[in-house]
């Protein structure tokens, strides 16, 4: 039972491995007219990624123009050192990158810098994932995502990249300069805070 799990894990993880490659590919004409200096395929590569560019920022600065602001120096930085992208990950993973790089530094120079969250928030965590408990919390998603628009940037910040974004501890940790650790404890916190807000709403 568990080799044939194991198998077909394997299996999806060479077909979305195989399908990534293929979406690679799919926009490969656009990213060498992009590395030409083509303003058409850098047009074409803006319509493709601009709103998913946006929304990540978003999620980090809150604040619509902001985000607009970030998102344009994101795609220029892009162009700019396109030619420093290998391929070895997908365009879209490389610009998120650079979307994020560049709203974390949009934070810092409002002085929203990451901010240690037990030190923020000043209390003592009894449990380590209070996301596991079987609380149950009766919010539409819409809900949850005004929720985490109203935290302080720290626990805003972990939470989108972690649940919206999809970053791992590990990816995180390297985004955010803090240890894998930090991180997790981090997340912690971010949730027990988030139940907070909604509860109180």
């Amino acid at each position: 039972m568990l080799g044939a799990a194991n198998y077909i894990r394997t299996s999806l993880y060479v077909k979305m491995a195989n399908v990534e490659a293929a979406f690679r590919n799919l926009h490969q004409d656009l990213l060498d007219g992009c590395k030409n200096g083509d303003q058409r395929a850098q047009f074409q590569i803006y319509k493709l990624y601009y709103k998913a560019m946006y929304n990540t920022s978003l999620r980090i600065v809150n604040n619509t123009m902001e985000a607009e602001d970030v998102m344009q120096e994101s795609f220029l930085s892009a162009f700019e050192k396109i030619d420093t992208y290998s391929g070895t990950v997908s365009f879209g993973a490389w610009l998120k990158k650079i979307v994020i790089n560049r709203s974390l530094d949009a934070l810092s120079k409002r002085k929203a810098v990451f901010e240690d969250i037990e030190a923020h928030i000043g209390i003592q965590d009894e449990s380590s994932d209070v996301m596991g408990r079987h609380e149950e919390v009766d919010v539409r998603v819409e809900e949850v995502k005004e929720a985490i628009n109203r935290l302080p940037d720290g626990y805003r910040i972990i939470l989108s990249l972690y649940l919206l974004e999809g970053y791992d501890h590990d990816e995180i940790a390297e985004i955010l300069a803090i240890s894998s650790s930090t991180s997790r404890s981090q997340l912690s916190r971010a949730k027990q805070k988030l139940i907070a807000e909604l509860k109180r709403k």
